[in-house]
């Protein structure tokens, strides 16, 4: 379980788009009594749920000010409010879709919400972007159409809700009572099992008769299947707001062209450049083509947040493992010969291994000038 803390500035790594959606099957095996009591966490009065329907922009924060302040939008939802959910058990769920925690915590959400609906349950996801490009309408829009998400979302691009909540992290999951009393929260993706049981409890305690106390069984596919169990590389940013264990030999210097020389031998976690990249603080920007990106990373998968050029003309790429095609072990945004496009700003999942995890050394080229280049990511 990773956890994504976003107390200063933009935090957190991500992506959107799944090309196989997620699906979820009912498999409820009965619990006894005993299993039960040690699977129920204790229920806390967290304080009130925050106002969530206040639809007036709020000046930007910190280090936020490239999010323009906006009202809230709803999607999938007439706007809703604190008042209108009084009487129905809520989960608020913050998430962005460039966050590939966010994006494995999403099947279960959904599940829980079509699961749950009729006995008096609502699932709310506040989408709360880390990069400017996650500020955009559309982008939500498609994210939410991709991943065959139903519930109400609402557009939170001027922090509103979340700062209302107090929130740091990335997923973040906040169970609300029927009286607006918050009763529990959970960081980070895991614990579902916990997390189902809170609702079941909380749905009994408003009067919901007939709920299954049996837990689903979530299968999710492709970007939104769960992390492997031996990842030793940790999320990688390429803006200079966040860059770290940078190890070409030019240094680099924000908002400027620079020609960058990939690195002669990388150790574990460590990555470079090469080609002529501008970097500013959110991301890197190819100039002209061709150009590289390397790493040397120790996990199942490996991602990329990518944007094609300004204009949104896709950007061709092709990958490598250890300077060889990655072949059965390519992802599911690349072919076997590691070809791939950037056609819209998202999570890419480059990597998928299918044997045993080692350190590899993996390498991007692209063909075309003008990608944008963000953050790695691993699972």
């Amino acid at each position: 379980m990773r956890l994504f803390l976003a107390a200063v500035a933009v935090v957190v790594a991500g992506g959107v788009y799944m090309s196989e959606a997620g699906r979820f099957h009912a498999n409820e095996p009965a619990l006894s009594a005993a299993g039960a009591a040690q699977l129920q966490p204790a229920l806390d009065d967290e304080g009130a749920m925050p106002e969530i329907g206040n639809a007036r922009p709020m000046p930007a924060a910190n280090d936020k000010e490239h999010f323009m302040p906006q009202p809230t939008v709803w999607l999938n939802s007439a706007p809703l409010n604190t008042a209108s959910l009084r009487g129905k058990v809520v989960v608020v769920d913050f998430w962005t879709y460039s966050c590939i925690n966010s994006l494995r915590n999403m099947p279960y959400l959904q599940a829980w919400a079509d699961k749950y609906k009729a006995a008096g349950l609502v699932v709310i996801g506040v989408h709360t972007p880390e990069f400017s490009f996650e500020t955009l309408r559309p982008n939500v829009e498609r994210a939410i159409k991709d991943y065959s998400v139903t519930y109400p979302v609402a557009i939170d691009s001027n922090y509103r809700i979340w700062q209302a909540f107090n929130n740091e992290y990335w997923p973040a999951d906040y169970f609300i009572d029927a009286k607006g009393r918050i009763r529990y929260h959970h960081f980070g993706e895991g614990d579902y099992l916990q997390s189902e049981r809170v609702i079941q409890e909380l749905l009994a305690q408003n009067g919901a008769t007939g709920v299954s106390e049996g837990a689903l069984h979530v299968s999710a596919k492709g970007i939104e299947a769960p992390a492997g169990d031996d990842e030793a590389s940790p999320e990688t940013y390429v803006g200079l707001r966040r860059a770290e264990r940078f190890v070409s030999p030019e240094r680099p210097t924000q908002d400027t062209t620079r020609t960058y020389t990939p690195p002669a031998k990388l150790a574990l976690n460590q990555w470079g450049l090469g080609g002529p990249w501008n970097i500013g603080l959110e991301s890197g920007v190819l100039q002209t083509a061709p150009g590289v990106i390397v790493y040397r990373f120790h996990s199942r998968d490996l991602h990329f947040v990518l944007g094609p050029t300004k204009s949104g003309k896709p950007v061709r790429f092709k990958v490598s493992l250890d300077g060889a095609a990655p072949g059965g072990d390519h992802g599911v945004d690349t072919a076997a010969d590691g070809t791939g496009e950037v056609r819209e700003p998202r999570l890419y999942q480059l990597i998928r291994q299918k044997g045993p995890i080692k350190d590899r050394t993996f390498q991007i080229e692209f063909l075309d000038p003008g990608v944008h280049a963000y953050v790695f990511t691993f699972g």
